[in-house]
C-alpha cells in the first residue's frame, strides 16, 4: 500500500510539471521496489495512474469541458472559440493515439534504447522551453499571438505528433506539449489551458483501449488513484495560480532548466 501511495503521489505532483511523470513512475518501481517489470508493463502501470490526473483536471477544468460538450451538440452554433477547440482536441487525440499505439507495439525487445532515446527528448524539450523563454524576452508587446480561436489544421497534427510520443518514459507530455503550442505562437494562457485539456481524451481513450485489464477492484489501485488524483488537483490549481502572476518569460525559463536537470537523473 505504501508502494500504491508514493507512486500515486508522485504522479500527481509530476503530471503538470515539464518532467516524465511515466519514466519517474518508472524509476520509482525499479529502485526503490526492486519492480522487474518490462518497459511496457511499467508505462501500463504509469498509464493507469495517469486516471487520478485526468479526474484531477476534468474537476479543475469542468465549467470549461461542459461549455465543449454542450458546443458539440450545437457545433453550427456555437462559439468560433470552441469549434476551434473542438477540431483541435479530435484531431490532436486521434494523431496521438495512432502514434502512441505503434510507439507502444514498438516497445517491446528496445529497453536500452528508450532509456537513452527519452533522456535525449527531455533534454531536447528543455532546450526548446529555454528558446521559448528566449522568444517570449524578446518579443514586442504590441506583437500579435494566436489565441485558441485561431487553432489550425497543422497545429492539431503537430500536437497530436507530440503528445503520442510523451508515451515514451523520460518524455515529458505537458512539458512538449506546451512548448510546442508556444513555439507555434498560441498565447501563454492558452497554451496552458490546451496542454491540460489535451490530456483529457488522451488519457481516457489510452486506459479504455489498450488498459483496461490494470482495472481491477483492489486496495493497492484505489489508493494509488486516490494519491494520484488528490495530488493532481492540489498540484494543478497551484502551477495555474503561480503562472497567473508570473511572466511567462520566467515561467519558461524555470520549467526549460527544469527539463534539462531531469534529462540527467
Amino acid at each position: 500500500m505504501f508502494e500504491s501511495a508514493l507512486l500515486g503521489i508522485l504522479q500527481g505532483i509530476i503530471e503538470w510539471l515539464p518532467v516524465s511523470s511515466e519514466g519517474f513512475v518508472a524509476l520509482a518501481r525499479v529502485h526503490l521496489f526492486q519492480s522487474s517489470l518490462s518497459v511496457t508493463d511499467l508505462v501500463g502501470y504509469a498509464l493507469f495512474l495517469h486516471m487520478g490526473t485526468f479526474l484531477a483536471a476534468l474537476i479543475h477544468f469542468r465549467r470549461r469541458v461542459l461549455e465543449l460538450l454542450k458546443a458539440l451538440f450545437r457545433y453550427k452554433n456555437a462559439e468560433q472559440e470552441d469549434r476551434s477547440i473542438l477540431r483541435f482536441l479530435i484531431l490532436s487525440s486521434a494523431v496521438s493515439g495512432v502514434f502512441g499505439f505503434l510507439l507502444l507495439w514498438a516497445l517491446e525487445g528496445i529497453e536500452q534504447q528508450i532509456s537513452l532515446a527519452g533522456k535525449g527528448a527531455t533534454l531536447l524539450i528543455g532546450l526548446l522551453l529555454l528558446l521559448t523563454a528566449l522568444i517570449q524576452f524578446g518579443k514586442s508587446s504590441a506583437r500579435a499571438q494566436r489565441t485558441a480561436s485561431q487553432l489550425n489544421l497543422s497545429d492539431g497534427l503537430i500536437l497530436g505528433a507530440a503528445q503520442g510520443l510523451a508515451i515514451l518514459p523520460g518524455i515529458s507530455r505537458s512539458g512538449f506539449t506546451i512548448s510546442s503550442l508556444l513555439l507555434r505562437g498560441i498565447q501563454e494562457s492558452h497554451a496552458l489551458v490546451l496542454s491540460f485539456l489535451m490530456s483529457l481524451p488522451a488519457v481516457l481513450g489510452a486506459n479504455i483501449l489498450l488498459n483496461l485489464e490494470r482495472f481491477a477492484l483492489s486496495l493497492e489501485n484505489f489508493i494509488g488513484l486516490a494519491f494520484s488524483f488528490l495530488f493532481g488537483l492540489l498540484t494543478i490549481r497551484l502551477l495555474l495560480k503561480i503562472a497567473s502572476k508570473l511572466d511567462f518569460s520566467w515561467f519558461a525559463l524555470v520549467f526549460g532548466l527544469l527539463t534539462i536537470a531531469a534529462a540527467f537523473i
